[in-house]
């Protein structure tokens, strides 16, 4: 006879007891609540929602709007943000038929997966990579095709290392950028070569843009955007980062038209729609959010520049994040530590919480992914405990 142990661990699907806990989610429950602890672990803003765009979402209730929306969402919403898309990236996606209003990007990510994955299909991605992206796809049937990338590359993935890959399984290339956890951006020339390679084997290409407000020096591509690309792609965005609003979860999807339907399909079933005051306050967000975004984007340039520059003058090796707001240093062979026993001992040691790398991937296992979303003071004293350690 079966243990008791053993009857509920079978009550549980078989895909859910081979899924590991997330890494960061582990790392934090090891972290605890110590109050003398500096954490550049979290990735979410320091700032707060401006104030006219929480003003929004309480005026939107205070009027009545606190029922369900259109599954698709509000359409004056979905309007702002088709133009809005189309000001930045020269793209146009019809409000009606082409855009999805999801529960932060989290769910943007496991609807669009399950909509065009079957059991045993492949999906290519590019890592380190954030950490949703595998349990997404094996939950969908899928199989997670890792493609390491390096440091000394700027953790820019080699299509022609993709395109090794494919197989009569491939369905899909997932790409995220900028890249959660490295700080990465993809260049125009490689994904103009990506978009070949999707084009020449018909595959779909799911572009995680979440941070794309979020680059410092230099321009963001829209995958969309690239010629004969908007059919072929699945484009995911978001409020959370840009605007400081990781606990509104509101994200969306710019889809062609046959595949946002297959999309919604799923949507209307496990989530209805998005919170409806978090949709107002995203119009007033578009509307009136850019100074807020600059303002933001210039404070993390700073602390980029100031973080990268100390990790390097402590010895460590460090690509150029052009990119959201995470560094990704390589502490081996500074440290004789992976990631795992570097974030753990200078925990321990110093107070300062980092997250391992290998969360994301097999191939960050010598990283450990530092978030510089943090104030200016605690990143100089984070940097100053991270230098006594290593020395």
């Amino acid at each position: 006879m079966k243990n008791k142990h053993n009857v509920m661990s079978d009550m549980i699907s078989q895909a859910v007891n081979r899924m590991p806990l997330s890494g960061i989610r582990a790392y934090f429950e090891f972290l605890g609540d110590d109050k003398n602890v500096i954490s550049l672990a979290v990735g979410q803003p320091d700032f707060e929602t401006p104030i006219n765009i929480v003003k929004a979402a309480s005026e939107s209730m205070l009027n009545g709007h606190t029922g369900y929306t259109s599954n698709y969402g509000l359409i004056e919403l979905r309007e702002h943000l088709s133009n809005h898309i189309e000001s930045l990236y020269d793209i146009k996606y019809d409000p009606n038929k082409e855009m999805l209003l999801t529960s932060g990007v989290s769910e943007a990510l496991d609807i669009a997966v399950r909509a065009i994955i079957d059991p045993g299909d492949e999906v290519i991605v590019p890592e380190p990579a954030y950490v949703a992206y595998k349990p997404v796809i094996l939950l969908a049937g899928g199989k997670y095709i890792p493609i390491p990338t390096y440091i000394e590359n700027d953790f820019m993935v080699d299509p022609e290392a993709i395109e090794e890959q494919i197989t009569e399984k491939t369905k899909a290339i997932l790409l995220g950028y900028p890249c959660n956890p490295t700080g990465g951006v993809m260049s125009k020339e490689k994904l103009l070569k990506i978009a070949e390679i999707a084009e020449k084997h018909d595959l779909i290409i799911i572009a995680d843009e979440l941070y794309d407000r979020l680059v410092y020096d230099i321009e963001h591509v829209c995958f969309a955007a690239l010629p004969n690309m908007k059919k072929r792609t699945i484009l995911l965005g978001g409020f959370s980062k840009s605007y400081a609003m990781t606990g509104w979860r509101l994200g969306y999807i710019g889809a062609q038209a046959e595949i946002l339907e297959a999309i919604m399909k799923i949507h209307q079933y496990v989530m209805m729609s998005a919170p409806t005051a978090a949709q107002y306050a995203g119009i007033e967000a578009i509307s009136n959010g850019e100074n807020e975004i600059e303002m933001m984007k210039s404070e993390y340039n700073k602390r980029r520049q100031f973080v990268v520059s100390e990790l390097q003058k402590i010895g460590f090796k460090v690509s150029d994040p052009q990119g959201a707001f995470y560094v990704f240093p390589e502490v081996k062979s500074l440290t004789n530590k992976d990631g795992n026993e570097f974030a753990q001992a200078l925990l321990k040691d110093q107070k300062v919480a980092v997250v391992p790398g290998d969360a994301f991937g097999e191939s960050g296992k010598n990283h450990v992914r530092i978030c510089y979303a943090a104030s200016m003071p605690q990143l100089i004293e984070a940097m100053a405990r991270i230098e006594k350690f290593v020395s």
